[in-house]
């Protein structure tokens, strides 16, 4: 057990190395692709917003108003 514990050990602290090595890549400016892009997928991100708003407030007033709408309208049907 002792054993399997100094080799998992072993392999986390070489792994980590690798980690603080790639802190220093990251440092590079981003292309104007990679901002093109980001804000492609933030604009698509609204755009599904903006109905699940309304579905989400439609949902909302179904719930919160009087059930003498629905009677009414079942009625005249």
């Amino acid at each position: 057990m002792k054993n399997i514990m100094r080799v998992v050990a072993g392999l986390l602290l070489a792994s980590s190395a690798t980690a603080h090595a790639a802190g220093e890549a990251a440092g590079r400016d981003a292309g104007l692709l990679v901002y093109l892009f980001a804000g492609f997928f933030a604009v698509i991100v609204i755009t599904q917003l903006v109905p699940a708003g309304i579905l989400l407030f439609g949902m909302l007033k179904g719930l919160f108003s009087s059930g003498e709408s629905e009677s009414r309208s079942a009625k005249s049907k």
